[in-house]
């Protein structure tokens, strides 16, 4: 069994970017725990014979009903908007121990209910002395979590997990206690109950005593067997309207999705154009750039299995729709035509925007010359990789240069792209018709990359090319990507809307890679999303950002420098694949690996819990060695305190960095780019 003293931390002890931690337990699990070592007396309560006031909880919850008036909506790491019931057991060192279900809608700490529901006059550390963090402990806390859209391999629907706060680890004989009171208080919920162990150090001791459990009778759930197994995940929740399709990946018919469709993905697409609801048949995660896209645009999202054949679905494709997703499940019905306008006129600008743009600079510029205040003339992307080379160890972020917005105007004016441009958009077909837009700009794209580079711009760009290779070698190829002036800004992130390319020594001269990224900014999905927020597309620009290309990943991620979960425990939410395939857009049915790093060890030290592990791997690897979580728990913790003041944004808690990371050949980590959260 392992000791009740939890792991060292991961990072060196040092001030924290993040707000301190709360002053007692959080409103998703449990009381802010103390040292079990703490004195004072034990906690007194009664074992009352009465029921508890409801106000304050339940003995028993006879039926599904009963559970749900004491169930309060959370969102927990790989379950959001799921049904929660705290339980307190007393007398756990005695030969009748009793449970209580507590009123979670009404209480919110496990505290709070042992004091004035249960009366106890023991102060916060003396109840938490005696409740967590040791073996000798009087009382057990838990949650019950209802994943009601689980089904299990007998076909069940609905799983009731019992988790207890996932740093502590609970034995055998605590946990097998709790299993079965829980079971006596929940008999409607027969063979559906079972133990999950929620954290690293839970998993590692449920390890060593899974056999002890077993015999004492406690049915366990992993994560792994538990999130693969449920069949809807409610992403983001609200109302949209829209025809109802369904699109496999990325052929999406004759007509291109816009904002007048609700679209089922059958696969998670290549790239996404602004649309009216989304529903996938494929798993998504919070950072797939599908979901980043709906928070940004408030589109209703969800995951949904088979979810074209689901007959809450199915009767509607073809139809005009009102689509909601709620926490229980879509809910889809037939609109009219005035329903739908009335709500796209809703949700969309009733005024144009401008995006910020300096033409001011007229030549490249070393990242290391540049900083934070050159967003408005190199774009976010550019301005944000140089912000980074500031702060973070050398070789961490890449070095390079970035061209300004300039560049992209005056090739735009001398080629006469820019009337070519206006003539197409002014076309009413082009309005129209999403099918004639999206062959209209696939075909200008065309343009834009065979027309010639000014030779002045040229000439700047071939003398980059030529200070690059001299530096990296001369088969060294170069990464061009975009940055744009509407993108990676704070409420608007414009995930997966403009395209990079990777340049190589066989590929002449620099130029042409150059103008691919140029084109990019007339892809019809991003296209789409600068109509539907009224955005100027001739005010728009796009700035190149320049550095060496690194053939060596390991494993790639993208990370939230924020616990996503629960704001009120500090931490950081991270997914991670093998090798070049994509968390933000994944491809043949891949699943990350997630995690949550979050400081809810007993002193304060951050715990891992894994979510999900990627379907990429042998089972039991890790996409991100252990080893790893530490130096990247450093870098995210300084990006996290360097742009909040930067942004200025000091004590916000809803703030936070979306960081994209790899690991390459070597083990070494390098941040790729930073920017605000969209949510």
């Amino acid at each position: 069994m392992l000791s009740d003293v939890p792991p060292a931390p991961l990072v060196p002890a040092q001030p924290s970017p993040f707000a301190p931690l709360p002053p007692f337990d959080a409103p998703s699990l449990i009381a802010r725990t103390v040292s079990p070592g703490s004195t004072g007396a034990a906690l007194k309560v009664a074992h009352a014979t009465v029921a508890l006031d409801p106000k304050y909880g339940a003995l028993k919850a006879i039926t599904q009903a009963a559970f749900d008036k004491l169930a309060k909506r959370d969102d927990v790491p790989g379950a959001p908007q799921i049904r929660a019931v705290k339980f307190l057991i007393t007398g756990a060192d005695t030969a009748k121990p009793k449970i209580h279900l507590i009123n979670t809608k009404n209480v919110d700490y496990h505290y709070e209910f042992a004091r004035d529901g249960l009366g106890t006059h023991a102060s916060l550390e003396e109840f938490n002395s005696k409740t967590y963090f040791t073996d000798g402990r009087k009382n057990i806390a838990g949650t019950i979590l209802m994943h009601d859209s689980f089904v299990g391999p007998d076909g069940k629907k609905g799983m009731f997990a019992m988790e207890f706060w996932p740093t502590d680890p609970v034995a055998a004989k605590h946990v097998a206690k709790a299993f079965k009171l829980v079971q006596k208080a929940l008999p409607f919920a027969a063979g559906r109950i079972a133990y999950h162990p929620a954290g690293n150090a839970q998993e590692k001791l449920f390890e060593a005593e899974k056999t002890a459990l077993a015999q004492l009778g406690v049915k366990s759930v992993s994560s792994k067997d538990l999130f693969a197994s449920v069949t809807y995940t409610p992403m983001n929740l609200g109302v949209g309207y829209g025809v109802l399709r369904v699109v496999d990946g990325a052929d999406a018919g004759a007509h291109p999705p816009t904002a007048r469709d609700v679209v089922i993905f059958k696969q998670m697409p290549n790239d996404l154009s602004h649309v009216g609801g989304i529903i996938t048949e494929q798993p998504q995660t919070p950072l797939s750039h599908v979901n980043l896209k709906a928070k940004q645009n408030h589109t209703p999202n969800g995951y949904l299995k088979d979810a074209s054949t689901d007959p809450r679905v199915a009767p509607f494709i073809g139809k005009l729709v009102r689509y909601e997703i709620t926490a229980d499940g879509p809910i889809i019905k037939e609109a009219t035509k005035a329903e739908a306008d009335a709500c796209f006129e809703q949700v969309r600008p009733k005024t144009g925007a401008t995006p910020p743009r300096s033409l001011t600079e007229k030549h490249p510029r070393k990242l290391s010359d540049m900083g934070f205040a050159d967003v408005k003339t190199f774009g976010a992307k550019a301005a944000n990789v140089a912000e980074l080379n500031k702060i973070l160890p050398a070789g961490v972020v890449p070095d390079g240069c970035a061209l300004p917005f300039s560049f992209y105007d005056r090739f735009m004016k001398a080629t006469g792209l820019y009337d070519e441009a206006k003539a197409m958009i002014a076309d009413p077909e082009f309005k129209n018709d999403s099918a004639v837009r999206e062959k209209a700009l696939e075909a200008f794209r065309k343009k834009v990359k065979k027309a010639t580079m000014p030779p002045a711009l040229a000439a700047e760009i071939s003398g980059v090319q030529q200070a690059m290779l001299a530096k990296y070698g001369p088969d060294q190829p170069i990464r061009a990507r975009s940055s744009t002036n509407n993108e990676d800004l704070p409420g608007f992130n414009g995930a997966g809307l403009y395209d990079s390319f990777t340049h190589r020594s066989d590929e002449g001269a620099l130029d042409k890679t150059v103008k691919q990224v140029f084109s990019s900014l007339w892809n019809f999905r991003a296209y789409e999303e600068r109509d539907f927020y009224r955005i100027d597309h001739f005010k728009t620009a796009m700035g190149v950002l320049l550095h060496p290309n690194e053939d060596d990943e390991k494993a790639n991620g993208v990370a939230y420098t924020k616990n996503i979960y629960d704001p009120n425990w500090p931490g950081l939410y991270v997914n991670a694949q093998v090798g070049e395939n994509l968390v933000t857009n994944p491809g043949n049915n891949a699943s990350p690996e997630e995690f949550l790093i979050s400081r809810i060890g007993e002193h304060g030290e951050y715990e891992t819990q894994y979510i999900s592990r990627s379907n990429q791997i042998e089972d039991g690897k890790n996409v991100i060695d252990p080893a790893k979580i530490p130096p990247l728990v450093g870098h995210l913790e300084a990006i996290q305190k360097h742009f909040q003041q930067l942004y200025g944004r000091q004590g916000d808690k809803t703030f936070a960095m979306d960081v994209e990371f790899k690991i390459r050949d070597d083990g070494s980590l390098q941040i790729k780019q930073a920017r605000p959260t969209v949510d």
